[in-house]
């Protein structure tokens, strides 16, 4: 089955954001430690943008959880959908 990219980000984004949550962050902040635009993870929490493997491998490292969990909670959601 393939999936939509819009399915995919929208799903990403909420993994995402509780992700984010969960640590304590602000947008900023998760910007700031990736380095990367500080508007760049709202983009991605609203399903605007998917992140490359090497922002989110980035990501991961900086909400202190394996890249492979947020893979796999994007998938629950998409399949929860």
């Amino acid at each position: 089955m393939r999936l939509k990219r819009s399915r995919v980000a929208l799903a990403f984004g909420e993994t995402l954001k509780l992700a984010r949550r969960r640590r304590g962050l602000s947008q900023e902040q998760l910007a700031a430690v990736c380095n990367i635009d500080r508007t760049y993870p709202s983009l991605l929490e609203r399903g605007q943008r998917t992140p490359s493997l090497s922002v989110l491998l980035d990501l991961a490292a900086a909400l202190h959880v394996p890249p492979e969990r947020l893979v796999v909670e994007t998938a629950a959601l998409i399949e929860d959908s």
